[in-house]
């Protein structure tokens, strides 16, 4: 609710609502004083929303819920969305002025099916927090568990490969992850059909 991501970004005065903590709350902008601030998923955020945002970042200071005096902050703002914020600027649904003020260095990453070359680390690299965070000793990922990571489009990018790991690595009971241990969506999407289930690791 646009009520809860105000007093969450900007924060709030002792007894400006209901349930209100005692002392007030600094928000995330003020948190960030003399930093960086990082905004996921900009394009979510609604419409009245992106006006007291657009305000803040050209006016360098924010307005607490319950404060009548604004408080001067410098932060610097890194945004991150995957949507077509230019698309939704022509809809109405993103403010034209808020999407200049944001898009002053842009920095575009491509979908992980744009650059196959990454997949293979990027899930060693997950291989390597789950493993650690579920207390699993997995070596490394069967070729044929790469072949079909590097198949699949992934969809849904990083998050979806995180969750194939995430996934892979609970089911896996041997050293090597192999490909029966990724999700049956993954496999039957590629044109890998046939998967072993044992590799010589010695």
């Amino acid at each position: 609710p646009d009520t809860l991501i105000e007093s969450e970004l900007f924060g709030y005065e002792e007894g400006s609502f209901t349930g209100a903590s005692k002392g007030g709350k600094m928000g995330k902008f003020q948190l960030a004083d003399g930093g960086t601030l990082f905004l996921d998923e900009i394009g979510d955020m609604p419409y009245q929303m992106q006006a007291k945002l657009l305000r803040v970042l050209q006016e360098g200071e924010i307005e607490k819920v319950g404060r009548q005096k604004n408080i001067p902050i410098d932060v610097r703002v890194i945004a991150a969305t995957n949507r077509n914020l230019e698309e939704m600027v022509k809809e109405g649904a993103f403010r034209e002025d808020l999407y200049y003020r944001l898009n002053v260095i842009p920095v575009f990453m491509p979908p992980l099916r744009k650059r196959k070359e990454d997949i293979v680390t990027v899930g060693k690299h997950f291989l390597r927090k789950y493993t650690a965070k579920l207390g699993k000793d997995i070596e490394d990922i069967a070729p044929d568990a790469l072949a079909i990571m590097r198949d699949y489009d992934w969809p849904g990018n990083l998050r979806e490969l995180e969750n194939a790991i995430e996934c892979a690595v609970n089911v896996e009971t041997g050293n090597l992850l192999m490909a029966a241990s990724l999700p049956e969506k993954v496999r039957e999407k590629t044109g890998i059909k046939n998967v072993r289930t044992t590799y010589d690791t010695s």
